[in-house]
């Protein structure tokens, strides 16, 4: 904020009529702004409007589409009054904040499918100085920081990472390119993804990507452990499932993880329609359960994956920490559910074998590893080594490395959004969303979180890790005993006004007769 060098307009659309829980929301919102401003040598200048607030109908539609043009969704909100008639109110939890001519806005509402209204407005509140100060830090940028897909050993393309890419490009400039012979080629990214490769890496390339973590640069790992075909589980139901062979093994465990080879069956999956009409007869599709695509559960200890949705994953392995490095602290960030089972491979995998999802028997493992941040300082797995001959500026090779940090995960696809041809046009579709359920998951947020978790050297993201305690009241209890609290509470002191009055009075009347 004492880098800000001209005033901040925020206008918050979140007005008007609202309940206890929204008014919360945009008192803590006006709460936090404040306080932003008074650290700045120029004040952040606040106003609000009601949406809502328009002489017609016709004039409400119209304001209300041109908030959704610009990316403003609103809200349903489904109450009741006191004779229980269901209302429905239109809200947009939103603020805009404009700098030096950019407009961003900031939806100031969490909504994590499976909690409640309340809980779900308690992790908004919690996360608003984050949210803020997010927007505050892109208008107000102006040196761009760079970070890098690699390529070179069958990665994700460009429009398989289309989504993820547009959303990293509101911080970062976004390069993507093969490893050369330069040894120090990395040095100027602050962070690189390694997204789902499927070739070996040469030992060229791993004395680059080593050579650039010992100089304290971070790398965001997405890896699969079994090879496996979508073409092939789309055409005939099944695909072999072999353990990939990337050359990775002895850096990886040099860092202290190591990619099982095994496949993760987990009865909290992805649902897929499947062809359930016997042969001959028209088709009939119900959802099923895929259980090699599990819904990842996200912890909530850490500033990346907290209030986060669950996360899709799809042929996902488990993750193992290896080694005793003192200077490197470890911390889960996805596993599976309660109930899980992995499969040993090579194996055949088919949709047609579907195993009985209540046998306790079968998925007996529970939150089983999927993805791990390390942050320390790394061994170097060229340590005592001569560099690959074609190296150039190969330097002394450090053995330790400086404070770093990676991430580990076990599985390429959670960052590939999936593409849909029409015609001859492509669209990349929004990362995490299940086409099938309309269903968006946590991918997209999960990566982003992680790239900002890495090239944070401020502590900046640990605001994610603010927690408000939720005291919730017993709405049984409310509803059932409202009429006894609500004599209480009238009553009551009524009651004790008349007995202090009554005494005083006696007290009075006893020493003046004397």
């Amino acid at each position: 904020m004492k880098s800000v060098r001209e005033p901040i307009y925020a206008k918050i659309y979140l007005s008007g009529d609202l309940n206890s829980g929204f008014l919360k929301l945009q008192k803590s919102t006006i709460a936090v702004l404040e306080e932003l401003g008074a650290y700045s040598s120029k004040k952040i200048i606040i106003s609000s409007e009601n949406p809502s607030d328009a002489a017609t109908a016709a004039e409400r539609e119209e304001k209300f589409f041109e908030l959704q043009s610009r990316g403003l969704v609103p809200t349903s909100v489904f109450e009741k009054d006191k004779e229980g008639k269901a209302m429905q109110k239109i809200l947009f939890p939103w603020v805009e904040l404009s700098y030096k001519g950019k407009t961003i806005p900031v939806n100031l509402l969490k909504n994590i499918p499976g909690l409640s209204g309340e809980e779900n407005l308690n992790i908004s509140i919690e996360n608003l100085e984050f949210e803020l100060t997010d927007a505050i830090r892109r208008l107000s940028n102006e040196k761009v920081q760079k970070i890098a897909f690699l390529e070179g050993h069958g990665e994700l393309n460009e429009w398989e990472t289309y989504d993820i890419s547009r959303s990293l490009s509101r911080y970062f400039q976004i390069d993507r390119g093969v490893i050369g012979t330069d040894a120090n080629i990395l040095n100027g990214y602050k962070a690189i993804i390694i997204a789902k490769p499927t070739e070996k890496f040469s030992e060229k390339d791993k004395f680059v990507i080593d050579r650039y973590i010992m100089n304290g640069g971070s790398v965001l790992w997405l890896l699969d452990a079994v090879q496996t075909s979508d073409e092939s589980l789309s055409q005939i139901g099944q695909t072999p499932a072999i353990p990939y062979d990337l050359n990775l093994t002895d850096m990886l465990f040099r860092y202290g993880v190591r990619f099982n080879p095994l496949l993760i069956q987990d009865v909290q999956s992805v649902l897929v329609p499947v062809n359930v009409a016997p042969k001959g007869q028209a088709a009939e599709f119900q959802p099923m359960p895929l259980v090699y695509s599990p819904l990842l559960l996200t912890s909530l200890n850490h500033s990346i994956s907290k209030n986060l949705p669950p996360v899709k994953a799809h042929f996902a392995s488990p993750i193992e920490l290896v080694g005793e490095n003192k200077n490197v602290r470890a911390d889960l960030i996805l596993a599976s559910s309660e109930n899980t089972h992995l499969v040993q491979t090579p194996a055949n995998i088919s949709l047609s074998e579907i195993p009985d999802l209540k046998d306790k028997n079968y998925f007996n493992l529970a939150y089983v590893p999927v993805a791990v941040s390390l942050e320390g300082e790394f061994q170097s797995v060229f340590a005592n080594r001569m560099p690959p001959p074609e190296i150039e500026n190969p330097s002394a090779i450090k053995k330790t490395s400086a404070r770093s940090r990676q991430i580990f995960i076990a599985d390429g696809d959670i960052i590939r959004n999936e593409i849909r041809h029409t015609g001859d046009s492509i669209e990349a579709l929004p990362l995490g969303l299940d086409r099938y359920t309309q269903q968006q998951y946590g991918n997209k947020d999960l990566i982003v979180n992680s790239i900002l978790y890495l090239t944070d050297k401020e502590g900046w993201m640990n605001l994610r890790s603010r927690t408000i305690p939720l005291r919730l009241l017993n709405k049984n209890l409310v509803i059932s005993q409202r009429t006894k609290w609500q004599a209480i509470n009238v009553v009551l002191p009524l009651v004790v006004l008349l007995i202090f009055g009554l005494l005083y009075g006696w007290i009075r009347k006893k020493k003046y007769t004397r």
